[in-house]
């Protein structure tokens, strides 16, 4: 007998290459994804040998797309966002416009139609959140204030994404690509572009309102009932079948995107309880569907653009590479950010990925973008995916050669800074034998909170311009810098200070605050928050007291507990 194995010959060989070009792309120190887009350009159509099916591949990847979208709303945060809402809004949405204008002036002035060179420019301004968290995680950044900032900013260019790929179905034919029926002929072009533009929105609005209305209870419920039977693959099942079903029936009965109603298929299982519980069941899953959707990304690539077009390609690189990254790093200097901050998120920036291609798929489908567009927004992904780590890697070297040559970048970090400094207000009684702490976050506020419960002054130091306005206007002392510069701590009033308490886990900028502080005060004594033992080592070596370990400190408090409940127990059968 026969069998049609063109699924399972495409989902093995797929799998199989991207996991051997992925395990070499990451010991290249490179983002695994490239290696999964190589192994779709492998198995394509445009190289020689094996070709995989293309029909079964889009299909897969779609399902990759709805998976992809439902991890970003199972993990989409609006108090992160708000946290870091003032630079993240203006900034992103400031840097969507300028790439967005690089590339559809480029894209004019190659020819091309105006709806192409639009789609063109906004699928090379929205970076790729996979790339950026897997970026942020290595380098042990996402829980710091620079990778909050990264991240809501990303956060905000997904919702504008999410948006865009909602309205330019309605605005295709506008635009120049197929238009989409409404079923209604109003008589004039104006006329049936708007009612197109309402019934969408009302269609979304619809959508949206009963996911948050109705979905909110009805998802978290259910996955309660589920949890409830003990059955761990009923659970994960019903956490899968959650995102698909929303999906599709979304798609089938109001017209949004696969991805518009697995996004929102995620915000609404992030209001259970176990949402927690679902990203981490449902993780094996949507990983191997993500590595999927790249590969069938990669098949779409056609390499001989690289010979043919090499301007081209040059031209799009930069506006991603340098375009966005100089746009976000000026963005974030203006809100006067530290340098720290400005070359961290704009090398998290400089890259383009998931939502690009989404974009470029619906572009094509809608008549919009050509083949040729999209084979260079892929181009383009491909290589600042390759270059991101590189870019990650020249932020200190780049830091020290900037501060030592540019009086101008100095001056664009702390003058005119009225958060830079504490203000003239500020009783010189609590700057004397006070504790400075560096890092207001989730550690850092429980520890401002029990020394102020003590008696004990305290000083913050904090990256976040939210957070130290905030704290001022709770009446606490806090200047607004990255505490690895000896001026933040100076501002602090360290010199004068008894203790010195590093909360963020930092370890390479926590040893440059310990050495400024010794300078200033010999004496000093320093607490220090490490993320491993080795940094541990690294930041006593360096002057720490003593340096916390979280699982450390973790199996002391349930050792102390276990005993002093052991002791009871015995005690009371005495």
């Amino acid at each position: 007998m026969h069998h049609d194995i063109s699924l399972i010959t495409t989902i093995s060989v797929a799998l199989g290459l991207a996991l051997l070009l992925g395990f070499v792309a990451a010991r290249l120190r490179l983002p695994a994804l490239l290696g999964y887009m190589i192994a779709g350009v492998i198995i394509g159509p445009a190289t020689p040998g094996f070709v995989a099916d293309m029909v079964l591949s889009q299909q897969l990847a779609e399902i990759g797309v709805i998976l992809l979208m439902f991890g970003v709303g199972l993990h989409f945060s609006l108090s992160d966002l708000m946290a870091v809402r003032r630079i993240a809004i203006v900034g992103a949405l400031a840097q969507i416009v300028v790439a967005t204008l690089l590339g559809f002036g480029v894209a004019r002035w190659w020819g091309w139609e105006i709806g192409a060179s639009l789609v063109f420019g906004l699928a090379l301004s929205v970076a790729s959140t996979v790339v950026l968290l897997r970026g942020l995680e290595a380098r042990r950044l996402l829980d710091t204030v620079n990778g909050r900032i990264a991240v809501g900013w990303l956060v905000v260019e997904d919702l504008v994404m999410v948006f865009v790929l909602v309205i330019l179905p309605a605005l295709a034919g506008w635009l120049g690509g197929v238009p989409v029926d409404t079923g209604v002929d109003t008589g004039t072009e104006a006329d049936s572009l708007a009612l197109t533009i309402a019934i969408t929105l009302g269609k979304v609005g619809v959508f949206v309102a009963l996911m948050l209305v109705g979905g909110r209870r009805l998802f978290p419920w259910l996955l309660w009932q589920v949890a409830r039977t003990g059955s761990r693959e009923l659970f994960t099942l019903a956490v899968v079948a959650s995102a698909m079903g929303i999906a599709y029936f979304s798609s089938m009965i109001f017209g949004v995107s696969f991805a518009l109603g697995a996004f929102f298929a995620g915000t609404v299982l992030r209001e259970s309880a176990l949402s927690h519980r679902a990203a981490e069941e449902s993780l094996p899953l949507r990983d191997a569907f993500a590595v999927l959707f790249f590969v069938s990304v990669g098949m779409l690539f056609d390499p001989g653009m690289l010979i043919e077009s090499p301007g081209r390609v040059l031209a799009v690189v930069a506006i991603i590479v340098i375009g966005k990254t100089l746009a976000a790093f000026a963005l974030v200097l203006l809100f006067r950010y530290p340098l720290n901050t400005a070359l961290t998120v704009s090398a998290s920036l400089a890259q383009i990925g998931e939502f690009s291609f989404i974009l470029a798929a619906l572009g094509v489908s809608l008549g919009l973008l050509s083949a040729e567009g999209q084979n260079l927004i892929l181009a383009g992904a491909l290589i600042s995916i390759a270059l991101n780590p590189l870019l990650f890697n020249a932020l200190e070297p780049l830091q020290r050669w900037i501060r030592g040559r540019s009086s101008q970048a100095r001056f664009m970090e702390r003058s005119a800074d009225p958060l830079a400094g504490l203000p003239m207000s500020t009783d010189l009684r609590k700057l004397t034998g006070h504790t400075v702490v560096v890092g207001y976050g989730d550690v850092g506020s429980r520890v401002v909170t029990t020394l102020c419960n003590e008696g004990i002054s305290v000083v913050v130091a904090e990256q976040s311009r939210e957070l130290v306005e905030q704290l001022r206007e709770r009446g606490l002392a806090a200047v607004s810098g990255d505490a690895a510069e000896a001026e933040v701590l100076i501002q602090a009033h360290v010199a004068r200070a008894r203790l010195l308490i590093v909360t963020i886990p930092d370890t390479l900028r926590t040893r440059q605050m310990i050495e400024t502080a010794h300078l200033l005060k010999p004496d000093i004594r320093v607490l220090a928050r490490a993320s491993g033992e080795e940094d541990a080592v690294l930041l006593k070596r360096d002057g720490a007291e003593r340096v916390f370990l979280r699982e450390q400190e973790l199996a002391r408090g349930m050792s102390n507990t276990a005993i002093e409940l052991f002791d009871a127990s015995v005690a009371q059968d005495r």
